[in-house]
């Protein structure tokens, strides 16, 4: 395999190799392009962010700035929405499924190096997915690691730091972050804490 091959491969690779310094420096300038985009340039904003993107679904919104690596290894699926400041190492494989959510300065790292500061020394590092489901909302500042895979309808509270799977279906955070409580059919009828809807029309 070549060095890319291995780094889509989650296996030790080096980043100066077989044409991917030219692969970053190319998505560069768009992600360069794309953030010095007017906030009236909808239309122009829209076909440079899918030509960065490797997928992107209905409705996908990325505030500026933003950052990625590579773009290509990020799969965003239909009504995504990212505030400003998102930053996506994509060394490794992005999935994002449907109606998520992130708050601003939200980072996702598929990047790490080896913990032995010879091996780390040697160029090497690895890429490792992250996997995100649907209808997740992760909140402001939140760190997102290696290998992370986060569970349909989750929320992630601001400032967590995410080492570890997070299941479907609950409340989490913290650093490292961990499950907090389970949402339930009970919260449909509150929009912020004890705060009820005085509206009908949210469900």
């Amino acid at each position: 395999m070549n060095q890319k091959e291995r780094m889509l491969a989650g296996l030790p690779y080096k980043a100066w190799l077989d044409g991917l310094t030219e692969e970053r420096i190319n998505n560069k300038q768009k992600v360069q392009k794309f953030n010095q985009l007017r906030p009236d340039e909808q239309d122009e904003q829209d076909k440079l962010i899918r030509s960065i993107l490797g997928k992107a679904g209905k409705g996908v919104h990325i505030e500026p700035p933003f950052y990625c690596d590579y773009g290509q290894n990020i799969e965003a699926g239909d009504h995504f929405y990212a505030n400003f400041n998102c930053t996506i190492l994509d060394v490794g494989k992005v999935s994002i499924g449907n109606n998520v959510m992130f708050a601003p300065n939200v980072s996702l790292y598929t990047a790490g190096h080896p913990i032995h500061p010879d091996s780390r020394n040697s160029g090497y590092e690895y890429g490792i997915a992250i996997t995100i489901g649907d209808n997740v909302w992760i909140g402001g500042n939140v760190v997102v690691t290696p290998g992370v895979t986060i569970g349909s309808n989750a929320v992630i509270g601001a400032g967590s730091v995410v080492t570890k799977d997070i299941p479907d279906n609950v409340v989490a955070a913290g650093n490292p972050c961990r499950v907090i409580r389970e949402i339930t059919e009970d919260d449909r009828k509150y929009y912020f804490k004890d705060r009820e809807f005085d509206v009908e029309d949210y469900r």
